[in-house]
């Protein structure tokens, strides 16, 4: 008896067994499939802005003009894309072609640090950035460009003037719209078919002919996106290391001929400097050119070259395309399996301060070149407020308060706008804790009537938690300053305009920005901090004198001028 009813019991556990492992299978193909859903990325398109639109880092868009400039170029929007280490390309692969599996590691690496995919909240209401440029003091009338006013411009058969054999005007004839076609068949280098037309011109060049006696560009001009987006995506054909200065920079060559200046990631963008550290002795940084760039542009100065940040294959983008046997020779492998470099130079040039990659990718800045000295010669000139670079000495400014007494009886100080440029270029430095300006550039041609170039910025943004008031030396000793320098100044220390906010948004438009920061919130915060310093150095030399403005806005009496300091 018992056992006629143990077998309907083993058959009744047996069915629930095999319901519940049933029931336990449906469960796990159901969250499996769910779980699957959720790993799908949506798809998100790059954020738009106007000088340097944010790219994404799935494929190569080329660079379309404009057909028309707009009031601000924070107005215009078009949508880029800023190529990888990992092209599609033969020769720029992220590693070697024998190892496909370590290229695609490296590949989701390089997009991690890139920020592929990642979108920057729009800030609800209007842009910061867009209404400052909109504002009329970034938009007051030029005069009128003269010939003598451009710093290069294209020869047409016109100015040959009819000079030359008979034989030299039909050749002219000939090529009257083809002046720099070249047949170069050098490997690598794009055969160059560029007339007279601007619309032929690549960006680099475009941006040499648009240099006049008063800027280095005109900010509404639709080519310094191009410029921005031509550096950040051009495919890089050399790399040499640029000679001079104290420490590691490389020439970049680009297929049409242009170069760019690159300096690389030395240290991590929200590193601060020791505070034990001289200034001459400090670190250059990359994010700090392309940080003083903005800046430049957002004072209205317009005097720095185009910067913009990229991220590069150390591997197939300099190791294997250089022939600079120095620098070659530097090049090794860490014990982390990182490659590495550190060429030769004054400072940090050694194994124990190397430039790596991680492994391969490498962030830097690439800076548009100025035009080549043959063709545009500088003249440099030794700073009256320059440090001197001694541990123990102090330059003859630092001792005596008259100094600038001096400085205004000598040329090109004692007449025209010279001085007040030194002082714009002192509060721009003081903004960014720059404290490495010994010598500054001018273009030849125009004599002392043009403007000071703010070269060589790399030293900037070290320090947030301290002040260096001996920038600002220019200024408390001679209490001149521009009227428009002083109004954007004003105008930028206004909620609605405040210096921290408009270089936040306009940092945020470099291909670097998607990874993290380009400058930290402390950095930031300290430009505002600094600029109220200013601001009140202005204050107490007018109370002090009466001729502190150079007046250089005759009949214009906007409303900004009348806002407190």
């Amino acid at each position: 008896m018992g056992r006629n009813l143990a077998r309907p019991t083993r058959s009744i556990y047996l069915a629930l067994a095999c319901l519940s492992l049933t029931l336990h299978l449906l469960l796990a193909f159901f969250c499996l499939s769910v779980l699957q859903t959720a790993c799908v990325l949506p798809s998100s398109s790059s954020s738009s802005s106007s000088f340097n639109p944010r790219t994404d880092t799935r494929e190569h868009q080329s660079v379309s003009s404009p057909s028309s400039s707009s009031s601000s170029s924070s107005s215009s929007s078009s949508s880029h894309k800023l190529p990888t280490s990992s092209r599609n390309d033969e020769g720029h692969k992220l590693n070697n072609t024998s190892d496909q599996k370590g290229t695609d590691s490296v590949a989701e690496r390089d997009k991690d640090l890139i920020g592929a995919g990642k979108v920057i909240p729009k800030v609800k209401g209007h842009s910061a950035l867009e209404a400052l440029f909109n504002h009329p003091l970034y938009n007051l009338p030029r005069p009128e460009p003269h010939q003598d006013d451009w710093l290069l411009r294209v020869k047409t058969t016109e100015d040959a003037g009819g000079v030359g054999s008979e034989e030299e005007e039909q050749e002219d004839e000939l090529h009257s719209d083809s002046q720099w076609q070249s047949a170069s068949q050098e490997e690598g280098f794009d055969r160059v078919t560029w007339t007279s037309e601007a619309e032929t011109h690549p960006p680099w060049l475009r941006f040499h002919l648009g240099i006049s006696r008063w800027e280095l560009y005109n900010r509404k001009d639709p080519n310094l996106a191009q410029v921005t987006h031509y550096l950040a995506t051009q495919r890089i054909l050399g790399a040499v290391q640029k000679t001079g200065g104290t420490q590691l920079k490389l020439l970049i060559s680009f297929p049409n001929y242009g170069q760019a200046l690159l300096k690389p990631m030395r240290q991590s963008r929200d590193s601060e400097t020791d505070v034990n550290l001289f200034y001459f002795s400090d670190f250059e940084r990359h994010n700090a050119e392309i940080a003083a760039f903005h800046l430049d542009r957002l004072l209205g100065f317009n005097r720095i070259p185009p910067v913009v940040g990229r991220l590069i294959n150390v591997t197939t983008e300099i190791r294997e395309i250089t022939t600079d046997r120095k620098l070659s020779k530097t090049f090794f492998s860490s014990p982390v399996g990182n490659v590495c470099f550190y060429g030769q130079c004054e400072y940090y040039c050694s194994t124990e301060h190397p430039v790596c990659g991680q492994p391969h990718a490498l962030e830097v800045s690439l800076a548009a070149m100025l035009p080549d000295l043959t063709m545009a010669p500088r003249r440099s000139w030794r700073s009256p407020w320059r440090r001197s670079y001694s541990r123990t000495k102090l330059a003859q400014w630092e001792k005596d308060p008259n100094y600038c007494d001096k400085v205004k009886k000598t040329p090109p100080y004692n007449h025209g706008t010279r001085l007040v440029d030194v002082i714009d270029m002192a509060v721009l430095d003081f903004l960014m804790g720059n404290m490495d300006r010994h010598h500054y550039e001018t273009f030849e041609k125009f004599g002392n009537e043009t403007f000071v170039l703010h070269l060589d910025n790399g030293r900037a943004f070290g320090r947030h938690s301290r002040d260096e008031s001996s920038i600002l030396a220019p200024l408390r000793q001679c209490c001149r300053i521009r009227r428009s320098t002083l109004l954007r100044l004003r105008l930028l220390s206004l909620a609605a305009f405040r210096l921290s906010d408009v270089l936040r948004e306009s940092l945020a438009q470099d291909p670097l920005a998607g990874g993290a920061p380009l400058l930290s919130e402390p950095h930031l915060s300290a430009l505002d901090r600094r600029l109220a310093t200013v601001l009140r150095g202005v204050r107490t030399c007018k109370n002090q004198h009466s001729d502190v403005l150079y007046n250089d806005l005759e009949g214009y009496n906007g409303e900004w001028d009348q806002q407190p300091d």
